[in-house]
């Protein structure tokens, strides 16, 4: 029984850096201080922070990751088996070339972190096999959006954003 509902985004590796134009979800220290969260509902991005970009691409280990039509596919198929293998309701998904959205629903109340690792993890070692490792080593980015719908307006509203994507190179919806 579903009594849960997720939406998880995260990106692919390096297309998406802190400071980035587009805007950005970054928990940052300001001056030693406590951790100051940017991923909660009504909270603004982060703006354009040039320097804050450039620092991340110096640390990066290898280029960034875009995704293709096929390995997209592949994904789609790891993301459902997972879900079932986990028992979860996968009730949504779209793959853009940077970035995966996700709304599943989950039994219980498992900690958001463990969902987003599954999906990445598995997802990984289907695309490893397929396409071996890419050169930074891997696909994703560290960690992700974790957002808990707390109702069916939210839900509903969830999966219409994720059947809205623009340019996406696949888009599932549960039946």
């Amino acid at each position: 029984m579903v009594n849960r509902v997720w939406l998880l985004t995260w990106t692919t590796y390096g297309t998406w850096l802190p400071g980035d134009d587009r805007g950005f979800v970054c928990n940052v220290r300001d001056g030693g201080g406590p951790e100051v969260r940017h991923n909660s509902p009504g909270t603004p991005y982060d703006a354009r922070q040039r320097g804050l970009t450039i620092a991340a691409r110096q640390q990066m280990s290898g280029d960034p990751v875009w995704l293709s039509a096929d390995q997209a596919r592949i994904l789609v198929d790891q993301f459902q088996e997972t879900a079932a293998f986990r028992g979860w309701a996968l009730l949504a998904l779209a793959i853009m070339a940077n970035h995966v959205h996700l709304v599943v629903g989950v039994p219980d109340d498992p900690e958001p972190e463990s969902l987003l690792r599954d999906f990445k993890s598995y997802g990984s070692r289907k695309l490893n096999a397929r396409f071996g490792k890419p050169a930074s080593g891997t696909w994703w980015t560290a960690s992700g959006s974790r957002r808990k719908l707390p109702d069916e307006h939210a839900v509903q509203a969830a999966i219409r954003y994720v059947q809205n994507q623009q340019r996406p190179l696949v888009v599932w919806v549960r039946a």
